[in-house]
C-alpha cells in the first residue's frame, strides 16, 4: 500500500513539475515569437514608420492592428502612440489606432490554438476558445469607432479625467514586471540558438522556433493538465475562472496586470480550452478581463510621465481603459450582443476544423494580409 502511494505522490510531483516546465516553455515562445516579430519589423520604430499613413480613423484602425500584430505587444503600440501624439498626432487619428491594438494583440493565442490542430476536437475547442477574443474586439470596434468619430465620446471623457488627475500620480509598473526577468534565459537561450541567422533573417528564425516551442508546448501540456486538474485543484481553477462572469473577468484582469500581457493571459487559457477543461462560454469573461487588465498597466505607466506630454499620455491611456471597460460593459451586459462572439468563433471553429487551410487563411489574411494591402494601398 504505502509503496502504491509512494508511486501515485511521484507520479503527481512529475506531472506538476512537467505542467511547470511546459507553461514556462508557453511563455518564453510567446516572448521568442514577440522579440523575433520585433527584430524584423523594427519593434517600436517600425510602428512607428507604419502609423505615418494613418490619413483617416478606418486607416489608422487597419495599421494599428498590423503594428500589434508584427511587433506582438499592444502596449508597445499604445505608447508609440502616446508619442506620436505629443508629436501632434491628431488624438481623432490616435484613438482608432488603440483600438487596432486590441485587435492585433489576439494573434498569439489564435497561434497557440493551432498547436490542436492534430486532434480534430482539441482544435475545435481550442480555436473557438481562442477567436472568440477576436469577435468581441471586433463588435467593440464596430460599435464604438462610429460613435467616437460623431460624437468624440471617449475623447472628451478621457481629456476632462486627464486635465484633473495630471500632475497628482507618479505610479510606475517597472517594479511589477517580472515576467521579462523570468523568461529571459529561455529567451536568451533560442536567441543564441538562432544567431547564426543575420539582421531581419534572425527575426524570423526567432518566430520559427517560438511557434515550434507553442506547438510542442501545446500538444503535451494538454495531456498532462488532464491527469493533474483533478479532484480538488479542478474545483479550485473551476471556482476561480469558469465560476460566473465577475469571478472570470476579474481573474483575467489581475493575471494580466500581473504578467504584463494579455496575450499570455489569453494564450495560457487555450490548452484549457483544447483539453475539454474549460468551454468558450467560460473562457470568454477571463478574456474580457485580460483586455482590462493590459489598459491598467499602460493606465499606471502614464501616470509616471511628466512635463508637456503628461496630459496627452494619460488621455491615450485613458482612452484604451474606457474603450475596453465600456466594451465589456455594453456587449457583455445585453445579452443578444454578449452571445454573438461566441456563435461567431464556434462557427468559425465548426468550418475551420473541416478545412485546416482555412483556419491558417484566418490567421494570416485577417492579422497580415489585408492590413499589408491596405498599407500598399495606401502608400
Amino acid at each position: 500500500m504505502s509503496v502504491n502511494q509512494n508511486n501515485q505522490s511521484l507520479n503527481k510531483l512529475f506531472n506538476w513539475t512537467a505542467v511547470i516546465f511546459l507553461v514556462y516553455c508557453m511563455l518564453v515562445a510567446v516572448s521568442t515569437v514577440s522579440g523575433g516579430f520585433k527584430i524584423f519589423s523594427g519593434g517600436a520604430s517600425g510602428a512607428e514608420q507604419i502609423f505615418q499613413f494613418a490619413t483617416n480613423p478606418f486607416v489608422a484602425l487597419i495599421l494599428g492592428t498590423l503594428a500589434t500584430a508584427l511587433v506582438q505587444s499592444s502596449s508597445t503600440v499604445t505608447a508609440v502612440t502616446v508619442g506620436l501624439v505629443a508629436g501632434g498626432l491628431p488624438i481623432s487619428i490616435a484613438i482608432p489606432l488603440v483600438m487596432g491594438a486590441n485587435m492585433g494583440t489576439t494573434i498569439t493565442n489564435t497561434i497557440v490554438s493551432i498547436g490542436h490542430i492534430r486532434e480534430k476536437d482539441d482544435f475545435k475547442r481550442a480555436f473557438s476558445a481562442a477567436t472568440v477574443h477576436d469577435f468581441f474586439n471586433l463588435i467593440a470596434v464596430a460599435i464604438f469607432l462610429p460613435l467616437e468619430i460623431m460624437f468624440g465620446i471617449l475623447e472628451k471623457l478621457a481629456s476632462s479625467a486627464a486635465h484633473l488627475f495630471v500632475g497628482n500620480a507618479d505610479i510606475s509598473m517597472k517594479g511589477l514586471d517580472f515576467m521579462k526577468p523570468l523568461t529571459k534565459p529561455g529567451v536568451n537561450l533560442v536567441t543564441d540558438l538562432v544567431s547564426f541567422a543575420p539582421g531581419k533573417m534572425g527575426g524570423i528564425a526567432m518566430v520559427i522556433a517560438g511557434v515550434g516551442i507553442i506547438l510542442f508546448s501545446v500538444t503535451f501540456l494538454g495531456k498532462v493538465l488532464k491527469k493533474v486538474l483533478v479532484g480538488k485543484a479542478k474545483d479550485i481553477l473551476h471556482n476561480t475562472i469558469g465560476k460566473g462572469p465577475v469571478s472570470g473577468i476579474a481573474s483575467g484582469a489581475l493575471v494580466t496586470v500581473m504578467v504584463q500581457s494579455s496575450s499570455t493571459t489569453t494564450s495560457l487559457m487555450i490548452p484549457l480550452a483544447g483539453s475539454g477543461m474549460f468551454t468558450t462560454r467560460q473562457i470568454y469573461p477571463f478574456t474580457l478581463g485580460a483586455n482590462i487588465g493590459t489598459t491598467i498597466t499602460a493606465l499606471l505607466a502614464a501616470t509616471a510621465i511628466s512635463g508637456e506630454m503628461a496630459e496627452a499620455a494619460l488621455t491615450i491611456a485613458l482612452v484604451h481603459f474606457l474603450f475596453n471597460f465600456l466594451a465589456v460593459a455594453l456587449i457583455y451586459g445585453v445579452p443578444f450582443l454578449r452571445e454573438l462572439p461566441i456563435k461567431a468563433s464556434e462557427h468559425l471553429a465548426e468550418v475551420g476544423t473541416k478545412n485546416k487551410l482555412l483556419a491558417f487563411s484566418y490567421v494570416v489574411g485577417t492579422f497580415f494580409v489585408l492590413p499589408g494591402a491596405i498599407l500598399i494601398g495606401v502608400r
